[in-house]
C-alpha cells in the first residue's frame, strides 16, 4: 500500500483499462473553463467583514472547492503505473509570492472534509503567514535545495524517485513536502492580474487537477431581452480524465458554482460526505479513539517540553 493513497478496485472496466492506453497524466488531460458571478462572492465578502469575519474572495473559493471534494470522491483519486488510487489526504498545492526579491513559495495546505469556511479561512492565513515572508524555508524548499545539491547526480536522483513513486515505495517523507503530490494544485492568477490559463498537469506526482483563477470578465447575457455584461470569475481547469469522466466532472464543477452562487452554505459543516475509503487522515470524524488518544499524548510531550524549554531560557 501506498503511503499516500490506497488502491480502488470497484472501478468501470473502461477506466480500469483507460490508464494502460492513456500511461501518462498528459496523454489524458482534459481542459474547460467555469465561470461564476462575482457579484455574489464579493457581496458575501463585503457583508462577513462588517460582521467582524475578516474573509478573502480566495478563501470563499477554496472553501467551496473543499465542500466540492467532501461530495465527489472521484476527484481526489490518481493514477499512478496504471492503477487507479484515493488520495488519503485533500492537500491542495498552491504558490505564494514572497518580497520582490525572493523567490515564490510552493506549499500544501491540508484540510478536512468537514471543513467550514471558517476553518478555510484559519488554514490560508496560517499558511500563508508561515510562506510569504522573506526569511520563510519551507520543507518543500529544502527539499529542492537538496535536489539541486545533487549537481550532475540530479538527474539519476529524479529516475530513483519516479521508479519509487511509481511502484508505490515512496516515503511519507518525501510525499509530505513533495508539491507534486497531492489532490490538486491552485493558482490564484488573479493577485498577479493575470487572466486565467490552462495549466499542464504533472506527469510526476498524483496531482489530478489544476485550477487557475483569474482576473474577472465582463461576459454578454441577454436579461429582459436586452444585452448586459455581467462580472465573472472565471477558473481555466485541466483535469486527468482517467479518474472520472465528462459528466462526473460536470456535476462536480457545477456544485461548486452552486456554493460560491451563495457561500453562506459553507457556513456549516457538511451533514454528510462520500470517500471511497474512510481514511483517519481525511477527516477528524474519521479518527478511532486509539488515534485521538496517542494524539493527546504526542501533544502533550511536547506542551512539556516546551514549558522545560522556556523555563531554562528564563532560567539563565
Amino acid at each position: 500500500m501506498r503511503a499516500d493513497g490506497k488502491r480502488v478496485k470497484n472501478v468501470d472496466p473502461m477506466y480500469t483499462l483507460a490508464p494502460y492506453f492513456m500511461r501518462t497524466r498528459s496523454d489524458a488531460q482534459n481542459a474547460i473553463t467555469v465561470t461564476v458571478p462575482y457579484e455574489n462572492v464579493h457581496n458575501y465578502v463585503l457583508e462577513a467583514r462588517k460582521n467582524g469575519f475578516r474573509v478573502s474572495h480566495l478563501t470563499v473559493v477554496m472553501a467551496a472547492l473543499v465542500r466540492t471534494y467532501s461530495q465527489f470522491p472521484q476527484l481526489n483519486r490518481f493514477v499512478v503505473n496504471s492503477k487507479i488510487y484515493a488520495h488519503n489526504e485533500l492537500k491542495i498545492a498552491m504558490v505564494v509570492l514572497r518580497p520582490s526579491d525572493s523567490n515564490p513559495s510552493m506549499s500544501k495546505m491540508k484540510f478536512d472534509l468537514y471543513d467550514t469556511i471558517y476553518d478555510v479561512n484559519n488554514k490560508i492565513e496560517a499558511f500563508i503567514s508561515e510562506n510569504n515572508k522573506s526569511t520563510s524555508y519551507t520543507k518543500t524548499d529544502k527539499l529542492f535545495q537538496v535536489l539541486l545539491s545533487c549537481g550532475p547526480l540530479m538527474r539519476f536522483i529524479l529516475w530513483i524517485l519516479r521508479f519509487l513513486d511509481r511502484r508505490g515505495w515512496l516515503p511519507k517523507a518525501v510525499t509530505d513536502v513533495s508539491p507534486f503530490h497531492g489532490s490538486a494544485v491552485f493558482t490564484n492568477l488573479a493577485s498577479i492580474r493575470t487572466n486565467h490559463i490552462y495549466h499542464h498537469v504533472y506527469d510526476f506526482g498524483t496531482m489530478g487537477m489544476v485550477i487557475a483563477m483569474g482576473n474577472n470578465v465582463d461576459t454578454p447575457k441577454m436579461k429582459n431581452g436586452n444585452i448586459i455584461l455581467e462580472k465573472e470569475i472565471p477558473f481555466g481547469i485541466v483535469m486527468d480524465e482517467r479518474i472520472a469522466d465528462g459528466h462526473y466532472y460536470a456535476t462536480a464543477f457545477a456544485a461548486m458554482a452552486k456554493y460560491l452562487r451563495d457561500p453562506s452554505l459553507l457556513e456549516q459543516p457538511p451533514e454528510s460526505v462520500n470517500v471511497d475509503f474512510e481514511f483517519e487522515t481525511l477527516s477528524e470524524r474519521f479518527k478511532s479513539e486509539k488515534t485521538k488518544q496517542k494524539e493527546a499524548k504526542k501533544a502533550e510531550k511536547a506542551r512539556r517540553k516546551a514549558e522545560k524549554k522556556n523555563k531554562g531560557k528564563n532560567d539563565t
